[in-house]
């Protein structure tokens, strides 16, 4: 391990996904902006791509409780970098838990990050059969995920995930290996604390960054939403209040499985599609919006829409369900509203639109949660602060404002005074090309 004085070096270990989404987006910047700030990192990233013949799907579900190919992969990375810490994000399936093992060895502390609800569900979702699905929480063996088949409609893909839960659930690979869980929001941090033998003074609440889009100026005065379009995050439900009238025209980016209900429901000055964007599209919409609109229905991990959007000064209406209630706060950056229920929607719309002093506040208060949480400096400060704790001879990252500094920057000032890197717009892989929460990854077919 570094001698005090040298920089940190951290190994980041990552299984991506078949179909890019947020999280690969996110795991791709953090690690360009930790490099931006002279943090030495190495990444060993592994893909789900070769997973395509029968045999390769069959030796997968093997092997997804425990690698030793992976382990011993892992051991010669961390023999020959010596990191000071290894930041670990998705395993699932080809990684697995056995990494964990491989920096125990070394004297390695491990940081795990938690993008989804995998420990607990199947599908790593919580969502079934279009709404919201807990029944596997607090069973030792999570028997209902695999009679319902939740991972990709396989009993057998489901018993082999269900055999990997419970395994390294009873050996501790969580538990005993894992020396801090960073935890999307405080609903997370919560939810696992209550449904998980994870210890919380193991759990620290870091959100992902956000590059910072400017503030804007909402002057095109429209609803916008920028996603999936899928039945999760409530299509249905948005529709229903656009026809019942927001107060305002709705502007819908994104393409997916309901893209041809958004279609039907494109008429001139209430509802228009524009179908997937850029990201620097994405950025001029959001600048004109006078709110964001998240009426999802199922439980989310982070959607990086809401910093992009608090980063542009707009508020938010969100459905009051799981990680949004925690990232919206109430009548200050944005409303809550009853998931599923579109006539609660449509008059939080319409309340905002007739209110012009309120959504003014709003815009300024939306701006300065982005400033505080997921401005890429704050963030950074963030990070750096719980790698100290488990590597305190390494050199301390540059110096940057606190994650809840009160000195906030101008609204309209992008820079800061740590170097920022120039890493990917996570809005991309989810504006059309995201997963559905009901896709798993790994062996579709077993």
């Amino acid at each position: 391990m570094s001698p005090h004085g040298d920089p940190l070096k951290v190994l980041v270990m990552h299984n991506r996904y078949q179909i890019p989404g947020g999280e690969d987006a996110v795991v791709a910047q953090e690690v360009a902006l930790l490099r931006a700030n002279g943090v030495e990192v190495e990444t060993f990233f592994v893909n789900n791509d070769g997973i395509t013949t029968v045999a390769e799907k069959v030796l997968t579900a093997t092997q997804v409780t425990y690698s030793w190919q992976m382990r011993t992969r892992a051991a010669q990375i961390l023999e020959r970098f010596k990191p000071d810490v290894m930041h670990v994000h998705n395993t699932f399936p080809l990684l697995t838990p056995s990494v964990y093992d491989a920096a125990h060895a070394a004297g390695c502390p491990v940081v795990q990050t938690i993008h989804n609800y995998r420990l607990v569900c199947l599908n790593g979702t919580l969502f079934r059969d279009g709404k919201v699905c807990t029944e596997c929480t607090g069973k030792r063996v999570p028997w209902p995920g695999v009679q319902h088949r939740c991972y990709r409609a396989s009993a057998a893909g489901s018993a082999s995930v269900a055999l990997m839960l419970v395994a390294n659930r009873l050996r501790g690979a969580w538990s005993k290996r894992v020396a801090r869980f960073l935890m999307l929001t405080p609903f997370a941090r919560d939810f696992f604390v209550e449904h998980t033998d994870i210890p919380v003074e193991k759990m620290r609440v870091k959100p992902n960054a956000a590059a910072d889009p400017g503030m804007g100026r909402g002057a095109g005065g429209y609803a916008l939403f920028v996603g999936r379009l899928s039945p999760e995050k409530g299509i249905s439900v948005l529709l229903e209040a656009a026809r019942q009238g927001l107060g305002m025209p709705l502007k819908i980016a994104g393409q997916g499985p309901l893209e041809a209900d958004v279609r039907e429901s494109h008429f001139a000055g209430q509802v228009e599609y524009v179908g997937p964007q850029t990201p620097e599209k994405i950025r001029a919409l959001m600048h004109d919006a006078a709110v964001l609109l998240v009426p999802s229905l199922w439980f989310e991990g982070l959607p990086m829409v809401i910093p992009e959007a608090f980063g542009a000064g707009l508020p938010v209406v969100a459905s009051a369900v799981g990680s949004l209630s925690s990232l919206v706060d109430h009548e200050q950056t944005g409303l809550l509203v009853r998931a599923g229920d579109w006539a609660d929607l449509a008059a939080a719309c319409r309340r905002l639109a007739s209110d012009t002093v309120l959504l003014r506040s709003m815009r300024g208060a939306a701006r300065k949660q982005y400033l505080r949480s997921y401005q890429p400096a704050a963030n950074l400060a963030l990070l750096s602060s719980i790698y100290s704790e488990l590597a305190p001879a390494a050199s301390p990252l540059p110096a940057s404002p606190s994650p809840t500094y009160s000195s906030l920057m101008p609204a309209g000032n992008s820079r800061s005074s740590i170097a920022l890197a120039s890493f990917p717009h996570s809005s991309t892989p989810m504006v059309g090309g995201g997963r559905s929460p009901s896709q798993g990854e790994g062996p579709p077919s077993l």
